[in-house]
């Protein structure tokens, strides 16, 4: 049985805590400002990181293939935990769950400012990551039993990543002007008032139903071995070429991933039901979101190293080249809800990965002879496809599971899209280790491949028509 409270959008399931009553007076308002700061201050830390990647490794040491650990220990935990932590959501409500992970993630990036050492600054990384984790599904999940209302709902996701497009934008200029002012830590300890902030908005929104879910252990310990190992063979197999490690690590990876399908495949209840995947709904904007950070993260993490190493521009320097991608990607992202009513998902969705492809294309001929100002303008197909594309897809997946699966399906999404921006970054870092201009062509063109073809994917299996 369900119920619905007069005025707060938010459906509650029979039988959940007392201590999640649904009549405590709660604002629709507060709870999408609270899940808009967690995905922004969770985005700009990525993206504010990938520019002071040249300033840790002056600062701390190490070489070329451990830079790409101290984004993929994040993303990989982020990604790995994330399917748990969408149950996780369901079983302590959303509201709880993003309280306690936006918890960690703020003390995490205090450790992270404070790391004496390259492996100290890669552990603090991977907590922020497994607090990531929690709070994105949660976030989601909030917006969805918050707004019952699709037209809402849609508009409420459009905020929620105009809140991540802003932090694109905003990530690489505050990182490039807190790097070259004062140091690389301070871009962590700028996390620390954004999580303040989004804990105040947290204490006015409405607490969120529970739904009785059992922890899937084995499904999560194979899952985080199947990315750790994948990870691992990528970044050390680019730089060392196929060794017994990176072998044994290819060996270990599929291994895994075929352990967790059996696994996921007979528990009466695992945290990632396989009967999601034969809804359309589900499988595109999973092949889709993959597609799309991987293009995406592993180009802004190339570019970044690219205009520092290669051109030799500061911190705030490269930070200013992503500007203009930034300013256009915000404004596309809140439009895109308007594009879905008017043209359908289908359109909007494969528009918007050719356009990332389209991005990625006219990128191969940048060199260091490239004048900033052209760069920087090549840069907005990379960040207006994926603006556009990625609204559409979410709340096509929210739209497609009933709302107690709401935190499962966005940590299905988000794990889909985190598992893309590892794997590039890892692929890309790789690719590097020889002739750099060369390696960022070569990742370049096999992303702008990837998307075409998921593009094409997507066109043959979503309705010509489905906006509303």
């Amino acid at each position: 049985m369900r119920t619905t409270r007069p005025g707060s959008g938010t459906a509650v399931e029979a039988g959940m805590s007392p201590g999640d009553d649904p009549g405590r007076p709660g604002s629709p308002r507060a709870a999408l400002v609270a899940a808009v700061l967690g995905f922004f201050v969770i985005t700009v830390d990525v993206s504010g990181v990938n520019v002071a990647l040249p300033a840790v490794r002056d600062d701390l040491g190490g070489s070329m293939s451990g830079l790409p650990w101290v984004v993929d220990s994040y993303t990989l935990m982020f990604a790995a935990l994330m399917l748990s932590a969408g149950a996780f959501s369901d079983a302590v409500g959303a509201r709880r769950a993003y309280g306690w992970g936006l918890g960690v993630f703020t003390l995490a990036s205090l450790a992270c400012g404070a790391a004496p050492t390259l492996g100290g600054l890669i552990a603090a990384r991977a907590v922020q990551g497994s607090a990531a984790a929690v709070m994105v599904p949660a976030s989601l999940a909030l917006i969805r039993q918050t707004f019952s209302d699709p037209v809402e709902r849609a508009r409420g996701i459009a905020l929620w990543t105009v809140g991540g497009a802003v932090a694109v934008a905003a990530g690489p200029v505050l990182g490039g002007l807190l790097t070259t002012e004062w140091s690389w830590r301070a871009v962590f300890c700028l996390n620390v008032p954004t999580g303040i902030a989004g804990f105040l908005a947290l204490v006015r929104a409405a607490r969120s139903p529970r739904r009785p879910v059992a922890f899937d252990l084995p499904g999560q310990v194979t899952a985080v071995l199947t990315l750790a190992a994948l990870t691992f063979a990528v970044i050390e197999g680019g730089h060392d070429g196929f060794t017994r490690a990176v072998l044994a690590a290819v060996v270990v990876a599929v291994v895994c991933a075929v352990g967790f399908v059996a696994v996921e495949a007979r528990r009466p209840r695992p945290m990632l039901p396989l009967e999601l995947f034969r809804l359309r709904g589900v499988t595109v904007p999973v092949i889709s979101g993959f597609a799309l950070n991987a293009a995406f993260y592993g180009g802004v993490f190339v570019l970044s190293l690219f205009f520092q190493e290669q051109r030799g521009q500061s911190a705030l320097s490269a930070g200013l080249m992503f500007v203009p991608m930034a300013l256009i990607t915000a404004n596309v992202n809140y439009l895109s809800p308007r594009a879905v009513t008017r043209f359908g998902r289908r359109t909007v969705v494969v528009v918007g990965l050719l356009t990332v492809a389209l991005g990625c294309g006219v990128l191969l001929p940048v060199d260091s002879g490239t004048p900033p100002w052209v760069t920087a303008l090549l840069m907005i197909p990379l960040g207006i496809g994926g603006s556009l594309a990625m609204p559409a897809l979410t709340s096509l997946m929210l739209d497609s599971v009933p709302a107690e699966r709401a935190g499962t399906a966005a940590a299905l999404l988000n794990t889909a899209r985190q598992m893309g921006g590892a794997v590039s970054i890892a692929a890309f870092g790789a690719l590097l280790a020889g002739d750099f201009t060369a390696g960022m062509r070569e990742g370049l063109l096999s992303a702008a491949c990837l998307l075409v073809v998921v593009a094409l994917g997507a066109g043959a299996l979503l309705p010509r028509r489905q906006g509303s």
